[in-house]
């Protein structure tokens, strides 16, 4: 879902007012966001947001989506589950691919096995 590369500070939390800095997205907004997307960046303390950086990838599509491209909310949140899915079925198809290549090792290591026994 990555919106573009962006270089981040290395970190694993962020708080809202560095979320709102590196994404050029107010705070109000990010709240307001939390309510419509699938936003959910941990709660320190209490009341205290901290988002991880698949976070910031997600408010950076948000963004481009809404801004550049001029989505509705509803039309956001449909693309958001759209791009969800076909990037969960291009991790499955990698997986699938993964097997069939171990499949296809032992084929490989059966027949020459045979060949060698055969000669």
């Amino acid at each position: 879902m990555a919106a573009g590369k962006h270089v981040y500070p290395d970190k694993l939390y962020y708080r809202i007012g560095e979320v709102s800095r590196i994404t050029g997205v107010k705070p109000h907004v990010l709240r307001y966001w939390e309510q419509e997307f699938k936003l959910r960046p941990e709660k320190f303390g209490g009341t205290q947001r901290r988002y991880r950086r698949e976070d910031l990838e997600t408010i950076l599509t948000i963004k481009k989506l809404l801004y550049e491209e001029k989505f509705t909310i509803r039309g956001a949140k449909k693309r958001l589950l759209e791009l969800s899915r076909r990037r969960r079925g291009q991790l499955e198809m990698d997986f699938l691919e993964e097997g069939y290549k171990e499949v296809l090792r032992e084929v490989r290591k059966e027949l020459k096995e045979i060949k060698e026994a055969l000669d």
